[in-house]
């Protein structure tokens, strides 16, 4: 597969779809669809029309977010079919409708569940985060690579607290004195993990982790020296539908985790 191709894809979904829209979204053009989540028709003018594209590059199943939450029985297409896309036509919809640019498109490439190739387009500061499975992580058509990190107590990360579950707060709040800062983020998945693996931040903890938001941003930073566990120490996988996700340098990803969660 042509990377560039699907990058280009990206691109000009978001130019039609998502830029003409940002700032000027009307009352109608906006919904809830479920509490606390919100919907715009930027995120389904560019989903239709990534699909129609993406499947023009390679003719395979997609499993978009505004797709899944209307049937959420495409969420088994991306652990079982043989190749599929996944699309977040875009992350950070609730920044977008209040007027920030914190927002990105991303996608990501998988098979039987394992993404293989992903994407992710921050328009703000025109970025193109592309990654290939076993070939690294390029911004801009420049490799990129994580450093290695000093001791727990000095990391900075961004800790995601809502959806977890009680039992699992109190631990992170318990622990969270053990690093340096633990920060709220920029409610955009697609902008966290670019940033992570710029060095920004040293770590990301998440609970809820839907494929779209999180296959794109995983290969990106795996292929850029990073490690995504479970809170178990098991490896994610974008369809395999569980909770929890600690991302950080390889090098100390469980002594986060553990310290984080344990």
């Amino acid at each position: 597969m042509d990377l560039d191709v699907v990058s280009r894809a990206i691109r000009f979904a978001e130019r039609q779809e998502i830029a003409p829209r940002f700032g000027r979204l009307r009352s109608g053009d906006i919904e809830e669809k479920s509490p606390g989540e919100v919907v715009t028709a930027a995120d389904r003018a560019c989903e239709a029309l990534l699909t129609l594209l993406l499947r023009d590059i390679r003719d395979v199943p997609v499993v978009g977010e505004e797709a899944a939450s209307a049937d959420p029985g495409l969420f088994g297409v991306i652990d079982t079919a043989p190749e599929a896309w996944v699309v977040d036509p875009l992350d950070g919809t609730t920044n977008f409708a209040t007027g920030s640019p914190d927002y990105a498109v991303m996608v990501a490439h998988v098979r039987h569940g394992l993404a293989v190739a992903s994407w992710i387009w921050i328009p703000a500061v025109g970025q193109m985060c592309v990654a290939e499975r076993g070939a690294g992580s390029y911004t801009n058509g420049a490799r990129v690579q994580g450093e290695p990190l000093a001791s727990l107590q000095q990391l900075h990360g961004v800790v995601k607290h809502r959806f977890l579950p009680d039992d699992v707060a109190e631990r992170v709040v318990a622990n969270e004195h053990r690093f340096a800062a633990h920060l709220p983020g920029r409610n955009c998945a697609g902008i966290e993990y670019p940033t992570l693996v710029a060095g920004d931040v040293d770590f990301l903890l998440y609970w809820r982790t839907l494929p779209w938001d999180h296959a794109p941003g995983v290969l990106f930073a795996e292929e850029a020296g990073f490690r995504a566990a479970r809170p178990d120490g098991t490896a994610y996988r974008c369809g395999d539908g569980r909770h929890g996700l600690v991302v950080a340098h390889r090098d100390v990803c469980d002594d986060v985790r553990i310290a984080l969660l344990g």
